[in-house]
């Protein structure tokens, strides 16, 4: 059996609730499908969306992931998946990324009989006050979650379409709310960052944890507010002050224009 998962952070208490050897079978998706261009993410080489992520990782911060290969690579896994004998697990929760990695799973098994089955660890709701990703379920406490479920035909066909329409749409950003993707540019983010600057300098981080903590619909990451923050500036929005340190953001400050 495969488990598929969204990132480092859900494997310890995935594999604690399946087990040693099950825990073999899980396989870690690092893309935030929740931002960046989708419109060559089954291509290979995926130029678009590496250049996108090439872009938002912090020049500070290095090594530089190789993310060409990572997302060929997953790319290349995912067309494979219906050719292969092992049943599919999908693990996920409120996570906009978590959603969109089921209805890409369910897409690339939608002419396949292949056992595919999902692991609903969330709330139902992607607001900010309610929202729970995989990741933030206690290791220990991850086998009370631990109830599969057959993905049938029915909902795989409405995952895939969904899945489609996410990439035929190739928006800046993507929310999930009331079970399906909602598509827009960055205005709303990026307004609730402005809103939270004022003319005085104030550190970067507290801004950003603003705009993380203020969000519905999909998880806004320290990186990606960093680098909205690096867009506004460019755009003359907002000044960025200071000597960049841990993460490339920490000992920044910003103030507005």
């Amino acid at each position: 059996m495969w488990h598929l998962v969204c990132g480092d952070n859900a494997v310890d208490g995935v594999a604690r609730a399946i087990g040693a050897d099950a825990a073999k079978g899980i396989r870690v998706l690092h893309d935030d499908l929740a931002v960046g261009p989708l419109a060559d993410i089954e291509r290979p080489p995926c130029a678009a969306r590496a250049a996108f992520w090439l872009e938002v990782w912090p020049q500070a911060v290095t090594p530089r992931p190789d993310f060409g290969s990572g997302l060929s690579g997953d790319a290349d896994w995912l067309a494979a998946l219906a050719q292969q004998a092992r049943p599919v697990t999908v693990w996920h929760g409120d996570s906009c990324s978590e959603q969109l990695l089921l209805a890409r799973v369910a897409a690339a098994l939608a002419h396949s009989d292949l056992p595919f089955w999902e692991v609903a660890c969330g709330t139902g709701d992607g607001g900010v006050r309610t929202r729970r990703a995989v990741a933030m379920i206690e290791p220990e406490a991850m086998s009370a979650y631990h109830q599969p479920r057959r993905v049938e035909a029915g909902r795989k066909a409405q995952l895939a379409a969904q899945w489609h329409g996410a990439v035929a749409a190739n928006a800046d950003i993507r929310r999930w709310r009331d079970g399906d993707f909602q598509g827009e540019d960055h205005a709303v983010v990026d307004a609730i960052f402005l809103a939270a600057c004022t003319p005085d300098w104030q550190p970067l981080p507290r801004v950003m944890a603003e705009l993380m903590a203020g969000v519905d619909g999909f998880f806004v990451t320290d990186f990606f507010a960093f680098w909205r923050a690096r867009e506004l500036a460019d755009q003359g929005r907002v000044e960025l002050g200071g000597t960049a340190g841990q993460h490339g953001y920490g000992g920044l400050n910003v103030r507005l224009v």
